[in-house]
Parts: structure tokens; C-alpha cells; sequence
């Protein structure tokens, strides 16, 4: 089977074509650098990733760039409550963002662009729009004038009339139309700025992307994803700058993920329900955040929440109990190109039905022996390595601590097993049941085999 992705402009499944043979191009919205990122900007992170994985599988020449947005109203609004310089602030959460991501197993992207190192790319394309009459300037500003083209609006199937009703849009004097977007803004003395022909200013936010493709991948690329809410206006006026300022097909493929829901509510500001990632990497491991991030298809909503998260951990602590169960068995060089597997990741990226197949794998090669049992192991790995889980040694996998800060150490762990032994070699069986049932109510469950005594947190 090969690849099939829904396309968001043509709202439908399309079977993927790159537009050169064996060469991907694709290009993600990053973050808005002004403070640590919540799990709704977690999950394009993880899925396009996992969409990443699959296309290095498939295609030898595959550049994948996700940006990073370092110029932005808010990011000078915090900068400016904590008394800080812009770039100092946006540094500090563009690194604390790759952190985040790189504890939820997501790799790194080709090319990762930041906005503030395109201004000459941008005040070109802009430069290229007015001198084809798609972009004025007025009072300082520049806007793009949405009625110089004909189709705008079809990636969220809107009418300029259906935009602007009930859309929070600023109807400022120098507009010669409501729905004009702006791609320059001057700046005051006190707020960053860049020189332009249009005087000291800043970029438009939609702007910058289009810019940073160009520049990267060129004008026509494979893939553009991101969150559904980025639907419109972003990713709608991203194709207006870049359609009508390079003359050519922008993206063939919009691939949207959908909201993130935290316990059955939407996520929102107003409802102060908003989970960062930092904060619950204090109480689960990254993997298990990425696995809830995987279990429902990357197009629906995703119900965020703690049962989810211990499902999570509960699922992975099984998978992981068959590798610790067959370490002894040398993993097979394996290719999972006709399995069930594979025909789900190329079905629009179908994870919830791929994880069942993990599964499948597992099942089989506790049963299996000899050369199957070393090729099941190599299907588990390798499908296990696509989906970005299923990453640690096992046995470190079952010592990690529950989310509570005063939790057994492995130290302590570690003596009561030796304490045990010494009693079971002393034939004090009394001794050697306390200790197991002390481990036992302080959430270690002892496990004795030939090997030794093995331990896992419950």
C-alpha cells in the first residue's frame, strides 16, 4: 500500500506524490517562544514527527524544518513584565521547547529556522507583493489586500464574508478592506524593530513562515502541518503571501492535527486547564505522554487526562514487560514493509491501529521459539522505533518512580532485596515475607527467577 494522507484543501484522502520523485519537503509550525508549551503544542510536535519517521523510511531525501517564532507581540509583552531583553526570553523557552521535546522522544528537524534571521527574506517577499499590487502601505503599515485574490480563502472553505462575520479582525482607518491582514507593523522606541523601506518595524506572524519555506524548502513544498487551529487565518494567509508573491503551487499536502481536550473540556486560558509539558514530565515519563499523544488518530480530538495517562504508562509497562521477558533473544534485521503495521502508519497515519499491532508482535513472540522469536522481536523494535516509544532498557524502565517525590529510592530498593536473601540463606522465610510485603506496600513488586530477584514499581 502506498501512502495515503488527508489533505485538508481538498478535504479528502489523497494517495502522497511528492512533487519530485523520492525527495519530501516538509515544513511544521513551531512555537511562539514566550513561555514552556503546553500538551495541545505538544501533539504536532509528536504526530509530524512520527509522520517524519515514516517518511525517512520510505523516501531516501527527506528535509524536514519546524520554526521557531522569536518576534511576536506576546513574546515582547513578557519580556517586557519580567524586565528582560526579547531575544534573552525567547532563548531561554526555545531551549526549554527542545528540551520538552526531546523528553517526549521527538527528533530533531533538519532545519529549524528562527523568524528573527529572515527579516531580508521577508521584507523581499513583501517587496514582491506590493510591486504585484497584492500589498499596500498605509501609515507606516503594510497589508496584504485579500480581494487582489480570487480563491483566497479555500483551505477553510470561508467566503470573505464568512471571515469576517463574528471574526475578531482590528478595522483600523488605513485598511482598505476589514479582512486585510497586516506583513509590517512599526515598532515604537521601546519595542524591537528592524529598518524596512516602510521605516522601523516588525513583522506580520503569518509572514514569517512563508518566508522561512522559501528560503528552506523552496517555493513549492510536500507537507505543511500543524494544529487544526492554525487552519485559519495562519495557514490560510500563508498561502495568500506565498501564491501571490512566488507565482507557483505553495503546499500540495495540509495536514491538520485536531484539539487537544483536557478531562472532556476544551483547553483554554478562561478555563486556567492548561497542562505543560514540564510540569507533567514531573509526574510521567516522556514516553508515556507520547504514547497518550499516539493512541487516538492524529485527526481527531484527543481527551486529555490522568485515566489516559495511566492507561498510558499501564499499556507501556506491558510491551516493555515482553522485552524484559525476552531480553535473551538477538533481534532480527526485519522489514516492515507488507506487514499490518506499516499498512496502517501509510493509512493517514492510523497509530491507534498500528499500537494494536505492537501488541500482535508482543503476543506472538512469547509464544514463538528460535528464529521467529528473533524476528517477532525485530517487528516489535522496529515498529516500536517508528511510532518514537519503547526507547529504554527495560529494566530501567520498571525503576522509574511514580510521579511522587517521596517514593522508594533504588538504593533502598536495592539493600531490602540484599536484606531478603541474607534471610532466605538463614531460613528466616518470616523475615524474608516482611520484607517482600514492605516492598510490596511502598510499590515495588518483587519477581524471583532463575536469574535472581527482579524488581518493577507498581
Amino acid at each position: 500500500m502506498s501512502l495515503q494522507v488527508f489533505n485538508t484543501f481538498t478535504r479528502k484522502k489523497e494517495p502522497f506524490v511528492p512533487l519530485v520523485e523520492d525527495r519530501v519537503r516538509m515544513y511544521v509550525c513551531g512555537p511562539t517562544v514566550y513561555n514552556r508549551v503546553h500538551i495541545g503544542n505538544a501533539r504536532p510536535a509528536v504526530v509530524f514527527d512520527t509522520l517524519y519517521r515514516l517518511l525517512k523510511q520510505k523516501y531516501s531525501d527527506v528535509v524536514y524544518a519546524r520554526n521557531i517564532t522569536d518576534i511576536d507581540d506576546k513574546i515582547m509583552n513578557a519580556a517586557k513584565e519580567l524586565g528582560e531583553d526579547i531575544s534573552v526570553l525567547s532563548q531561554r523557552f526555545a531551549q526549554a521547547y527542545v528540551e520538552d521535546m526531546d523528553e517526549l522522544n521527538c527528533l530533531s528537524p533538519d532545519v529549524v529556522p528562527y523568524a528573527t534571521q529572515h527579516l531580508p527574506e521577508m521584507i523581499a517577499m513583501i517587496e514582491s507583493l506590493i510591486a504585484k499590487k497584492h500589498a499596500y502601505e498605509a501609515e507606516g503599515h503594510v497589508l496584504f489586500a485579500v480581494q487582489s485574490m480570487e480563491d483566497y480563502g479555500k483551505l477553510s472553505n470561508r467566503s470573505l464574508e464568512d471571515m469576517l462575520a463574528g471574526a475578531r479582525v482590528e478595522v483600523a482607518p488605513y485598511k482598505k478592506y476589514a479582512g486585510d491582514f497586516v506583513l509590517w507593523k512599526p515598532s515604537y522606541d521601546d519595542e524591537p524593530g528592524w529598518d524596512s523601506p516602510w521605516g522601523r518595524g516588525r513583522p506580520g506572524w503569518h509572514l514569517e513562515c512563508s518566508a522561512m519555506i522559501k528560503k528552506h524548502l523552496g517555493d513549492t513544498i510536500d507537507i505543511h502541518g500543524g494544529g487544526r487551529d492554525l487552519t485559519f487565518p495562519h495557514h490560510e494567509n500563508e498561502i495568500a503571501q506565498s501564491c501571490c508573491a512566488n507565482e507557483a503551487e505553495f503546499v500540495r499536502y495540509w495536514m491538520h492535527n485536531g484539539y487537544v481536550n483536557i478531562d472532556g473540556e476544551k483547553m483554554s486560558k478562561s478555563l486556567g486547564n492548561f497542562r505543560l509539558v514540564h510540569d507533567l514530565l514531573k509526574e510521567y515519563p516522556g514516553e508515556v505522554l507520547r504514547f497518550a499523544l499516539l493512541s487516538a488518530h492524529y485527526r481527531s480530538e484527543l481527551n486529555f487526562s490522568a485515566d489516559l495517562l495511566e492507561q498510558a504508562w499501564r499499556t507501556l509497562d506491558t510491551l516493555y514487560g515482553f522485552l524484559r521477558d525476552n531480553q535473551g533473544v538477538e533481534a532480527a534485521d526485519v522489514s516492515l514493509a507488507d506487514s499490518a503495521f506499516m499498512a496502517a502508519l501509510e493509512d493517514d497515519l492510523n497509530t491507534p491501529i498500528a499500537i494494536s499491532e505492537l501488541h500482535h508482535f508482543a503476543k506472538e513472540l512469547n509464544r514463538a521459539e528460535g528464529e521467529e522469536k528473533a524476528r517477532l522481536k525485530g517487528l516489535l523494535l522496529t515498529g516500536a522505533n517508528l511510532l518514537g516509544i519503547l526507547q529504554q532498557d527495560p529494566e530501567e524502565w520498571f525503576k522509574q518512580a511514580r510521579g511522587s517525590a517521596d517514593a522508594i529510592s533504588e538504593e533502598e530498593i536495592e539493600a531490602l532485596i540484599q536484606a531478603r536473601t541474607d534471610a532466605k540463606a538463614a531460613k528466616d522465610f518470616a523475615r524474608a515475607d516482611e520484607v517482600r510485603e514492605e516492598l510490596r506496600v511502598r510499590g515495588v513488586i518483587l519477581e524471583d527467577s532463575r536469574e535472581g530477584t527482579k524488581w518493577r514499581r507498581a
